[in-house]
């Protein structure tokens, strides 16, 4: 798994996207939340990751991207100290439920945090199945 955010890397099936709405489960760490789903992809990646923020809450399509920027890059700068070494296939949405205009330095730590608190989450999980 390296660096980069390769379209390979990107949640791109709306088939698989309903699914992971309908199925899905949710970890919230303010401002962001995760759903993911467990999967096997054809092919054969680890994770395949999407990022939305809310029209609602931010009007300006300038505000909107800037925010998915500072994410997708907050995600492809963590995701190899937590998923390096991960067998698992997960699909992952990551929302942006804030009202305020993102800092790369909090979407940075809370980007951690989140990815804690999934581990953790998942670990507990499979210890119970």
């Amino acid at each position: 798994m390296s660096f980069k955010y390769s379209k390979k890397d990107k949640l791109k099936s709306k088939k698989l996207i309903e699914q992971l709405f309908s199925e899905g489960k949710t970890i919230t760490v303010f401002p962001l939340r995760l759903v993911y789903l467990k999967t096997k992809f054809q092919d054969d990646s680890i994770l395949k990751t999407g990022v939305s923020v809310s029209k609602r809450l931010h009007k300006n399509a300038i505000d909107r991207n800037r925010i998915k920027r500072l994410i997708r890059e907050a995600y492809r700068l963590n995701k190899l100290k937590y998923f390096n070494k991960s067998s698992t296939s997960y699909a992952f949405m990551i929302l942006y439920i804030s009202k305020d205009k993102a800092r790369f330095e909090d979407l940075d730590s809370k980007m951690n945090v989140l990815f804690e608190k999934f581990l953790k989450h998942t670990e507990n999980e499979t210890i119970s199945n």
